[in-house]
């Protein structure tokens, strides 16, 4: 099981849950699940990353618990839940409809964030009916369907087989991360992160990501680096809007695009200057207040049925 070893105070300090649960998956795999809030609030479902847990969602949880039901769960070998040998993204759709299925009731539906992985897990469920029937909208953020990889930037030399060859490498590492130092801060920072970022940023997802353990580490990103979920893109028929850092160099803004292009139903596509892959952190306040937005649009009903269908616009909002 993954350590866990988020920072303990401040705005990315994770808050207590009001309950917690195991849920189980298709193959017996065992998720560890949050549950923020009042029960009888709108739910949020979080989706988080490759080497992240729930407690990359702590900005989140602590503004939206005060009046949304939030279920946030560690994807498989991460944070508390098990590692499990089947790793692939069949598996994390299964996961994604386990926990739909065991904490939201029989005709419920919520709004289902997921980021990077997460998103990617969202994609690889787009078409089971378990999904369409609880997912009311959508929020990707900094993710991407296809050549994950080859579009990435984390390396700073020119596109070709030889940068996603050393890319490949550097991400599939199995090298310990070891402790969270200034220098292993600065380059977490330079890979993932704004350089704008302030340090206490950069403090919380340091050690969140120095958390996961490196075999799981090293499974998931062959996983993406494979990952082909275009497919999953165009089955995606639940209204979705795309978050992305201007400055992604994980996971750049060319993917973004290409999901706001492909969506079937793309609702919104936002840019954030000066933001990098981990958004959530990053622009915790422009994140949250898109959840907000389409839990009110689309899971409560307060906005009128023209409202919701708009078309897709670029908005570009400082970090």
């Amino acid at each position: 099981m993954s350590r866990i070893a988020a920072v303990a105070s401040g705005p990315y300090a994770p808050p207590a849950p009001a309950r917690t649960l195991t849920v189980v998956s298709a193959d017996g795999a065992r998720l560890y699940v949050e549950v923020h809030g009042p029960e009888n609030a709108p739910p949020v479902v979080l989706s988080h990353g490759w080497t992240c847990s729930t407690a990359f969602w702590a900005a989140q949880i602590r503004e939206l618990a005060t009046d949304h039901r939030v279920i946030a769960y560690d994807q498989r070998g991460h944070g508390r839940s098990p590692a499990n040998p089947a790793c692939t993204t069949q598996a994390l759709a299964d996961d994604l409809e386990a926990v739909l299925a065991q904490t939201l009731g029989h005709e419920e539906k919520a709004l289902v964030v997921g980021h990077s992985m997460g998103g990617m897990t969202v994609m690889a469920a787009a078409a089971r009916p378990r999904f369409r029937a609880h997912a009311a909208a959508v929020l990707l953020c900094s993710t991407g369907s296809s050549r994950l990889v080859a579009e990435s930037h984390v390396v700073p030399m020119r596109a070709g087989r030889v940068r996603t060859w050393i890319t490949g490498r550097i991400l599939a590492s199995r090298a310990p991360l070891g402790p969270v130092t200034t220098l292993a801060k600065r380059i977490l920072k330079y890979g993932t992160m704004g350089a704008g970022s302030a340090p206490h940023m950069v403090e919380a997802c340091a050690r969140i990501v120095h958390a996961c353990p490196r075999a799981v580490r090293h499974t998931w990103a062959e996983v993406l680096a494979a990952l082909d979920l275009d497919h999953g893109v165009r089955e995606l028929r639940t209204p979705t809007e795309v978050v992305h850092g201007a400055s992604d160099r994980l996971t750049p803004p060319v993917h973004a695009r290409a999901l706001a292009a492909a969506l079937p139903h793309c609702i919104g596509l936002t840019e954030l200057h000066g933001v990098g892959h981990m958004t959530p952190i990053e622009a915790p306040e422009p994140v949250t207040g898109r959840i907000r937005e389409l839990v009110t649009t689309y899971v409560t009903g307060n906005t009128p049925e023209s409202h919701r269908s708009t078309p897709v616009q670029q908005i570009k909002e400082g970090a």
